[in-house]
This record gives structure tokens, C-alpha cells and sequence, in this order.
């Protein structure tokens, strides 16, 4: 048997929030990412909580927050601590598109969310009239509020898994970085 430099070993753990209107397959992702498998899921009173490694090093505990009215408001306490936001948007269902546009800005404005990073998917890309990454971009105006902070916008489908490899690809980058720089920041605090 041979000895193992434990520092080296350390894993990581990331937090990530996952927030979106109801209905917009919260749930359904993380556990067709989780299981590879889609369950039959009801509206989420409160959160889900599963943890995913993504790598030797790296595990994401996500949180699976419900988005109906009523949970909004609460969305707020979730936030600290987060390495990395995924905000997930019902792609085919234009008609509540502005009103999720509303709820990402007032995430955005949040002092704890300033600096971290984003990954919209654009969910239910199966569905026929489903909005391109490129609309949803456009539609949610990305450039603009997320201009100081990291973005990315991944279309998906929760049922079939297509796109959450990649999404959750560049959540782990996101994460990894936000960690990293964390723990900079906390350094230099440190040292003063």
C-alpha cells in the first residue's frame, strides 16, 4: 500500500441553487442528472437537496428550490453561500417568460448573488415553439444582467437528459471557479 498526499485528495464541495418558475422542471432535471432516470414528480413544497459528484474532485449539492407564488418569497434565503445559480426556464411556455424575466432580476439584485455565476437552461426543447438559447438569452436580457458576472445559457430537456451533460459540465466550471476565488479573496482577508 502506498501513502497518498491527503491535500492533494481534497474534494470540493460546491452549493448550488436552482431556482425557476413552477413548472419548469426543477425537480425532473435534477434527478434525471442525479438517477439518469425521469420520475413522475408533484410540485415541490420546499426544496429537494441531492448531491452529484462531477469529477474525483468535485461534488455539487444542489438545491431544489419550488418555485410556485408563495415559495418565491423565500427564495432569498437560499442564496448565501452559493457557488453557482441555475435558474431553469419552461422554454415552450411563452406566456409566463416575462414574469420569469422579473424573478431572475430580482434574484440578480440580490447583494449575495452579485458575484456568482449563471447557467439558464432552457428547458423542454422538446416541446414544439420551444424558444432557441439564443431567444431565451434575448428574452431573459442576459447581457444586461448578468454583465458583471459569468453566464451561460444551455438548452435542454429534462425528459431525455439532452443538454445536461453540458449544463452541468459548465456548472462544475462555474463552481470550481467560484471557489477558487473565495478562497482569494478569503487569503488576502487573512493576510490583512
Amino acid at each position: 500500500m502506498g501513502l497518498i498526499n491527503s491535500t492533494q485528495l481534497k474534494i470540493k464541495e460546491a452549493q448550488i441553487i436552482m431556482l425557476g418558475l413552477d413548472s419548469s422542471g426543477k425537480s425532473t432535471l435534477l434527478y434525471k442528472l442525479k438517477c439518469n432516470e425521469v420520475f413522475l414528480t408533484e410540485p415541490t413544497v420546499g426544496f429537494n437537496v441531492e448531491m452529484i459528484k462531477t469529477s474525483k474532485d468535485m461534488t455539487l449539492t444542489i438545491w431544489d428550490v419550488g418555485g410556485q407564488q408563495k415559495m418565491r418569497t423565500a427564495w432569498d434565503n437560499y442564496l448565501e453561500d452559493t457557488d453557482c445559480l441555475v435558474y431553469v426556464v419552461d422554454s415552450s411556455d411563452k406566456r409566463h417568460l416575462e414574469e420569469s424575466k422579473k424573478e431572475l432580476e430580482l434574484i440578480l439584485r440580490h447583494d449575495s448573488i452579485k458575484n456568482v455565476p449563471v447557467v439558464v437552461l432552457a428547458n423542454k426543447q422538446d416541446l414544439p415553439g420551444a424558444l432557441s438559447a439564443e431567444e431565451v438569452t434575448e428574452k431573459l436580457n442576459m447581457k444586461k444582467q448578468c454583465q458583471n458576472q459569468n453566464w451561460y445559457v444551455q438548452p435542454c430537456c429534462a425528459l431525455t437528459g439532452v443538454g445536461l451533460s453540458e449544463a452541468f459540465q459548465k456548472v462544475t466550471k462555474f463552481a470550481k471557479s467560484s471557489i477558487r476565488s473565495k478562497q482569494e479573496g478569503f487569503a488576502i482577508f487573512k493576510q490583512l
